[in-house]
């Protein structure tokens, strides 16, 4: 059975090609130039030419996208968007025109000139994946699911704050999966494609792009599948209680599991240092930490079910850590550097440890949608969790299970 999982964040795209009969570590893997990533660089080529743009497709990741699209209207080339594309800028189009961009209709399009230098805005690219495998021997034609990550703020009605928003989504999918029987209840943010909610319109668009798939399509938040596959790691595996959290380029999330989820925070990366970090890891542990805190510091908020305060110093780390800026913790101690389990005081640092799933912190998120899959698509349950706990580790190697 082959499952392709695709994590797509602000700096790389992360495709994993599971096979059951392999290994999870010889898994074929592709660490590639995030879909927004590609569009920035393509736009900055046009705004050298000056040549004007039009952007078709879907709603996208927005970031350093956004960012070139809104540097060509400010310089003044001509920049054409179809709807659905300048969602990618904002979910109210009058906040894109009010740039100088222009929004045509699908029927437009025909008429712009040859000269324009089109792309087609979309997270997943189905169609080029399996190319790129192609290129390599690896067919995708007998996929059992296909599984896609992206980060959703939603679309929030206007005058409503998209960072409310988002944690309204998420507080709403905490609560209504208590104990689905999904691992901490992080798939609770994972849905086949047919079941997104209407508001979750990035996910929408995944989907969307997706096309005529030859399987089921799962689509997730990238925070929580990353926090999901973290769990894999062994070390991970054997605390029954524990604060995880992913560093990413944009996003910070920080989950303490135990019974479910006890609690979650959420910030922008590039508003936070380590002893701010660290500051409300403490307060979510000993359940101090109220939303407020966290909005009110331009995060998107906080939220603690637990009333059972999580206590450090009974492991050798205090807290997971994964996710692309995972370097915000390098300054202090590994565990190995560290004698005994000491609890850890307000004046000490936290002690880190760095997550590595099946030997890769990169591809912790693809093993996160995996799970995820096998909660979604319950036919696939019994095989996927036997890889993920190595009940199937055969020691066969690519070359003895030609693809």
């Amino acid at each position: 059975m082959k499952i392709l999982a695709v994590d797509i964040g602000t700096g790389t795209q992360d495709i994993f090609l599971y096979d059951s009969n392999l290994d999870l570590e010889n898994g074929f893997k592709l660490v590639l130039p995030s879909p927004t990533m590609m569009v920035h660089r393509r736009l900055k080529q046009s705004l050298q030419a000056r040549t004007p743009i039009l952007l078709t497709g879907h709603q996208m990741g927005g970031g350093p996208s956004a960012w070139a699209i809104e540097e060509c209207a400010r310089a003044g080339i001509p920049v054409y968007m179809t709807p659905s594309a300048a969602t990618t800028l904002n979910d109210e189009l009058d906040k894109v025109e009010a740039l100088g961009i222009k929004i045509i209709s699908d029927d437009e399009v025909n008429g712009l000139s040859s000269t324009v230098h089109r792309l087609e805005l979309k997270d997943f690219d189905f169609e080029l994946i399996s190319k790129t495998f192609a290129d390599y021997g690896v067919s995708l034609n007998d996929l059992a699911a296909v599984a896609v990550a992206v980060f959703d703020h939603g679309n929030a009605p206007a005058g409503v704050s998209d960072r409310q928003f988002r944690f309204d989504y998420l507080d709403e999918r905490i609560k209504s999966h208590p104990h689905s029987g999904a691992r901490n209840s992080l798939s609770a943010f994972a849905y086949l494609s047919t079941d997104i909610p209407p508001i979750m319109t990035r996910l929408g668009a995944v989907a969307d792009s997706a096309g005529d798939l030859p399987c089921p399509l799962v689509v997730m938040d990238t925070a929580p599948a990353a926090v999901l596959g973290a769990n894999f790691d062994p070390t991970v595996m054997k605390c029954e209680r524990k604060i995880i959290v992913n560093v990413g380029n944009f996003h910070t999330l920080a989950f303490r599991l135990g019974d479910g989820i006890e609690g979650v925070f959420e910030h922008h990366t590039g508003e936070i240092d380590l002893p701010k970090l660290e500051k409300y890891i403490r307060a979510l542990a000993d359940g101090s930490l109220k939303h407020q805190d966290i909005f009110d510091d331009m995060g998107h908020g906080a939220l603690v079910y637990g009333t059972n305060p999580f206590e450090f110093g009974k492991d050798e780390f205090d807290v997971v850590v994964t996710g692309p800026r995972r370097s915000m913790f390098a300054l202090t101690p590994s565990p190995s550097t560290l004698s005994g389990t000491r609890p850890t005081g307000r004046g000490e640092s936290l002690r880190p440890y760095f997550a590595v799933p099946f030997g890769d912190m990169m591809i912790a998120g693809c093993f996160g949608l995996l799970a995820a899959a096998a909660e979604v698509l319950p036919e696939l349950r019994e095989t996927i969790f036997a890889s993920l706990s190595g009940e199937h580790r055969r020691g066969i190697a690519p070359w003895d299970n030609a693809t």
